[in-house]
């Protein structure tokens, strides 16, 4: 099966019969996208669609592009991913986009999920409480990153110290100890969510080293940055690339 092929085939699997307005107005232009993202890319490394979709949405929610975010939403539940999943993944940004564009994408989910008489809220994933947070996180955060962690607390400045403990509690605490997603995914999904910031390439290279921790191998990472490529372009796919490249070489 050549690409345009496969690119109707899949386009149809994750969004059915809808037809994208730009093949009104700019056919060119949705055919040569259609036919990379969904004839190449999808088709490229060994992640399956629930996967992929699942990164969509973040890099979607990073870049704020909500629009293709609520398409994606609709896709993500057509190939099966469950509502707790998709929140889930979309709650994972908080810590890396801040609240506010966290929030945009909550909203633009929530329009989706009522159009499709889904209940809200979603079942809660909490496992932490006000007293836990901070060692569960740090825990979580340890298995991630290694001995690394304490020399970064260690090292703080006592002005800054603040900073880390934020990082174990909030960011690992309240988020990464989560359920609804494995360590693993919620990993992979962090690694794309920095990729797709721009900028970012010193937590770009500590995140390609805490896939490697938990699990995803250097052709999970590559792939995941390679889906990346299509809603966050080739600079800062190159950028994220080398990072990988960096922590681990070719042989």
């Amino acid at each position: 099966m050549d690409r345009i092929e496969k690119s109707k085939e899949k386009y149809k699997q994750l969004f059915g019969d809808r037809v994208p307005a730009a093949y009104t107005t700019d056919p060119d232009f949705q055919n040569i996208l259609n036919h990379f993202i969904f004839g190449e890319v999808f088709h490229q490394g060994n992640l399956d669609d629930t996967q992929r979709e699942l990164i969509t949405l973040v890099v979607l929610a990073t870049n704020q592009t909500l629009p293709q975010l609520n398409a994606h939403v609709h896709a993500a539940l057509n190939i099966g991913l469950t509502p707790l999943e998709i929140k889930e993944a979309v709650y994972q940004c908080a810590p890396y986009i801040g609240f506010p564009k966290t929030l945009n994408a909550i909203s633009e989910i929530n329009e989706v999920f009522k159009a499709r008489n889904i209940k809200l809220p979603v079942e809660s994933q909490k496992e932490v409480e006000e007293d836990n947070r901070h060692d569960k996180g740090l825990t979580v955060q340890v298995e991630i990153f290694g001995d690394v962690i304490a020399k970064m607390q260690e090292g703080a400045p006592a002005n800054q110290k603040h900073i880390q403990e934020y990082l174990s509690s909030f960011c690992f605490g309240d988020f990464y100890t989560r359920g609804g997603l494995e360590l693993k995914m919620r990993e992979l999904l962090t690694l794309c969510i920095v990729s797709s910031l721009g900028g970012a390439e010193s937590q770009v290279k500590a995140h390609v080293q805490g896939n490697l921790n938990v699990g995803n191998g250097k052709e999970t990472v590559i792939t995941a940055i390679t889906h990346c490529l299509p809603y966050m372009g080739f600079p800062r796919t190159l950028n994220a690339l080398n990072c990988v490249n960096q922590v681990i070489p070719e042989n």
